[in-house]
């Protein structure tokens, strides 16, 4: 039985095969699908996205590129270099490349590197690797 994360973003999208080969090309996989409503459930790691083509049944305006204006989705891989690497290879615009972090927690820091890239519809993604 697949366990679902308590938080799981849908993503409308405009080009479903255009948008789900990204994310397929960058290292996501299907965990399941329903092809004829142009909809997939994958993931990446612990990351769950569901993926639909745009249809209007959430639609509180209307849409505009980029999709993810004032909103980043942030997951943590293990390998942040691995996924840029697969997306550079595959010429995929890099909307900020591989960084070091540095975040305050309370009283305790937090570091690593991340990296951001828009998908075809403008979501943008932020790839995080934490370490001590």
């Amino acid at each position: 039985m697949m366990k679902f994360n308590a938080l799981i973003p849908e993503l409308s999208v405009t080009d479903f095969k255009k948008s789900l080969h990204f994310y397929l090309d960058i290292g996501f996989r299907i965990r399941y699908e329903r092809p004829e409503r142009d909809f997939a459930f994958i993931q990446l790691e612990g990351n769950q996205i569901m993926l639909e083509k745009y249809n209007g049944n959430w639609e509180t305006a209307k849409p505009e590129y980029p999709f993810g204006r004032g909103m980043n989705i942030s997951m943590s891989v293990k390998s942040v270099g691995a996924i840029h690497k697969r997306a550079a290879d595959c010429g995929y615009p890099i909307f900020r490349g591989i960084e070091d972090y540095e975040y305050r927690m309370d009283n305790k820091m937090l570091y690593g590197k991340e990296f951001l890239i828009l998908d075809p519809d403008g979501w943008l993604l932020r790839f995080t690797e934490s370490y001590e």
